[in-house]
């Protein structure tokens, strides 16, 4: 890990600053988003106002452009007091990345114009049917953290083959449709489309084990017709976008939205490790005269979990590095380091918070307070296709040397 220069120290610290002056209203209304499974439209309202949603955007479209780690260490802070509220902001960092990939127009009016989120769903559960000047889009897409929030969706569509097409000619409607390549291992090719938030209708069927103010619902489309302009070959994300003067990042895609999901499990577990210390002072087991705070077992217990969101800290840190120093020639052996980080992150961070709440006892079976909580919310952030252990499959197979898989 290297250290921070002083100017992105003082850009760190700046930022830090500002989940400051939101952190008591994130404090005062997490209850709530965890009843209404979704955040208050004043917390929203507050996290824009500090412009979370746009530091991860280019300079030319009014983002903050900040780096990996300053960004990542915004995330953690967010975590570490309402993990829905910093899921949503690592969900738009990573959607935001897309603006290095649209035609400049587009990529203004969604990130500059638009003050609202532009979020959606990445899974490519809907079609997209060609037709003259842009594509045909319908589908269902679950799992949209923050959609009810958007103004703009991301709609992640298999692209149906045209007429013209499927009969073998040259050509295709819109005139550059052509260069969509077929996806890894012959897949149908990919299309991420952004449509506009009101031309959606949400289900309300976001009831998870954790994570529950992040209103991750579903939306549905029915025939809605995007632009050319407004999609983003599917082929193109696992490469940098192409240099050119507005580009905020030389990081892929999918390279860089792994440090979204990862930081804000990180800062769930170093909340839990915060919350255990204190719970441990004040609980006394039954038929005992010591609090868990004068026990050996515990301690030991406290100091493993300690190292392992430690080492966590480290290797994301490490692999940020890498990824602002490498990412435009790093290729597959960088994308490897960055999956490893992602998967090592959840992995100790599932495990930390799980030794707490085992060495907890009864003490942490209570639904609300901190350690349940932190219990519930790193369960589930784990089950991210960033952070999933498949990823450490994928990326051993490419070790021994196969090619780099997203899945297999």
């Amino acid at each position: 890990m290297t250290p921070l220069s002083p100017a992105q120290a003082d850009e760190t610290r700046t930022w830090l600053s500002r989940v400051e002056n939101v952190s008591g209203l994130l404090a005062e209304k997490r209850a709530q988003a965890e009843r209404d499974r979704a955040t208050p439209t004043a917390v929203m309202d507050a996290l824009r106002a500090q412009e979370f949603h746009r530091m991860w955007v280019s300079h030319s479209f009014s983002g903050a452009n900040v780096s990996l780690r300053t960004g990542s260490a915004v995330l953690q802070a967010l975590a570490r007091i309402d993990p829905s509220a910093a899921w949503q902001m690592g969900v738009q960092g990573a959607v935001g990345r897309l603006s290095d990939y649209l035609p400049d127009k587009v990529a203004a009016r969604l990130f500059c114009t638009s003050r609202g989120l532009v979020v959606g769903g990445v899974n490519p559960t809907g079609e997209a049917v060609p037709v003259p000047g842009g594509y045909r889009v319908r589908g269902t897409w679950s799992f949209a953290s923050g959609a009810t929030h958007a103004d703009w969706l991301l709609c992640a569509a298999v692209l149906a083959p045209c007429a013209p097409c499927a009969s073998g000619a040259s050509g295709s409607p819109g005139g550059q449709r052509g260069q969509d390549g077929p996806a890894p291992n012959g897949a149908a090719p990919i299309r991420m489309l952004f449509i506009p938030g009101s031309t959606a209708s949400f289900s309300d069927d976001w009831h998870s084990l954790g994570l529950r103010g992040t209103g991750s619902g579903s939306f549905t489309v029915d025939n809605v017709v995007v632009p050319e302009s407004h999609s983003v070959d599917g082929s193109l994300l696992r490469r940098p976008p192409a240099v050119r003067r507005t580009r905020g990042y030389s990081i892929a895609y999918y390279d860089f939205a792994p440090f979204t999901t990862a930081s804000t499990a990180l800062g769930i577990a170093q909340q839990a490790l915060d919350v255990f210390r204190e719970l441990a002072g004040r609980t006394v087991p039954a038929r005992s005269t010591h609090s868990l705070a004068d026990s050996a077992t515990v301690h030991a217990t406290f100091a493993r979990a300690t190292a392992l969101v430690r080492a966590a800290e480290l290797v994301l840190a490490d692999a940020a590095d890498q990824a602002m120093a490498h990412g435009e020639t790093g290729g597959e052996e960088l994308s490897g380091v960055i999956r490893l980080a992602a998967a090592s992150v959840a992995e100790n961070c599932v495990s930390a918070v799980t030794m707490l709440h085992t060495a907890a006892g009864a003490a942490a079976l209570r639904s609300g307070d901190g350690l349940d909580r932190c219990f519930r919310d790193i369960h589930t952030a784990a089950r991210h296709i960033t952070l999933a252990t498949t990823n450490f499959e994928m990326v051993g197979a490419h070790l021994f040397g196969g090619p780099l898989l997203m899945r297999r």
